[in-house]
């Protein structure tokens, strides 16, 4: 294993944060049984070198029509066409692919109108040989609903926020408010984030308590998966027969290995992606767990590079 490979207890502590972002240290130790004074020593080296960040996420109610788009590229070119596409605001998820001849990447635009970019500008581009977009319909999992497998059960649940069952309220100016400050850091203090919005910290206090309750207060861990020791990154193209889509998305969803599981239009109809830990481990994901539900085409394709993922 690679010597940049975090430990098992901060791996167990990342995996701690995934389920409640917010986590405080004390509860942390006391879940994991690990001394109070090691929590704090690793998440300080954890959170000041950069290797692990919080952040919050809009609201899954917020969330814009999106696509998938498959960009082909001449070999050679592939850096400057997928850094110009992370560039921009509207695309939040590029891959380069292992072979350094396509890139993958989610698209947020309205698919009920032709799209500049998907229409006119991919395709002039010389170094772009075909673009293939397609609209997502449904979303099974996305990348702050995963979790690494290396926590219990039982300590799991034990670290996952209860649900409160409040109603949930349309956030108004002061939560949209709150909820930026902590796009870039989810576990800013309530004294910090009442200092970037000018709002009184027992008013932020309150805010942040509220949108937490009613499921409004959603975090991503940003790690490199590298780093929790899981080597293969990869994209799964699948064809699922229309009356098996639901059931096979939502199983699929479920398994540890998926970090993303989207429905969408097109040929294949269904895109995952994983994180394994070798080659190995993807052939019995796509034998085994893909191959045993009635799927009847799937391509993989290994990513290189991630340009650009939430949170990064």
């Amino acid at each position: 294993m690679s010597e940049d490979v975090l430990d098992h207890h901060d791996q167990r502590l990342v995996a701690a944060l995934q389920c409640d972002g917010r986590l405080t240290a004390e509860r942390a130790a006391e879940v994991l049984s690990l001394p109070l004074r090691a929590v704090h020593r690793r998440w300080a080296a954890l959170f000041g070198s950069g290797t692990v960040r919080v952040v919050a996420v809009p609201p899954r109610g917020s969330l814009p029509a999106a696509m998938t788009l498959r960009v082909k590229v001449l070999r050679g070119k592939a850096e400057v066409v997928a850094k110009a596409l992370a560039d921009r605001d509207d695309i939040p998820f590029v891959d380069l692919s292992a072979g350094g001849d396509e890139i993958g990447a989610i698209l947020l635009a309205d698919p009920g109108a032709p799209h500049r970019l998907v229409f006119r500008r991919l395709p002039a581009t010389g170094a772009v040989t075909s673009v293939d977009a397609q609209t997502i319909l449904h979303v099974f999992r996305t990348a702050d609903q995963w979790r690494h497998d290396v926590l219990t059960p039982e300590e799991a649940a034990a670290l996952t926020p209860a649900p409160t069952g409040g109603a949930s309220a349309r956030p108004d100016g002061t939560d949209r408010a709150v909820l930026a400050a902590l796009a870039e850091d989810g576990r800013a203090s309530a004294a910090a984030v009442a200092r970037a919005t000018g709002r009184p910290e027992s008013t932020v206090r309150r805010r942040i308590a509220a949108l937490r309750a009613t499921g409004l207060l959603r975090t991503h861990v940003h790690v490199d998966a590298r780093r929790l020791g899981l080597a293969v990154d990869a994209g799964l193209r699948l064809q699922v027969p229309p009356g098996d889509l639901d059931r096979v998305g939502r199983t699929l969803a479920l398994h540890p290995a998926v970090h993303g599981a989207l429905a969408t239009t097109g040929h294949t109809n269904l895109h995952l992606a994983v994180w394994l830990r070798d080659l190995p481990g993807l052939y019995r994901f796509v034998t085994r767990d893909v191959g045993a539900l009635g799927v009847t085409t799937a391509e993989t394709v290994l990513v290189g590079r991630a340009v650009k993922r939430p949170g990064s």
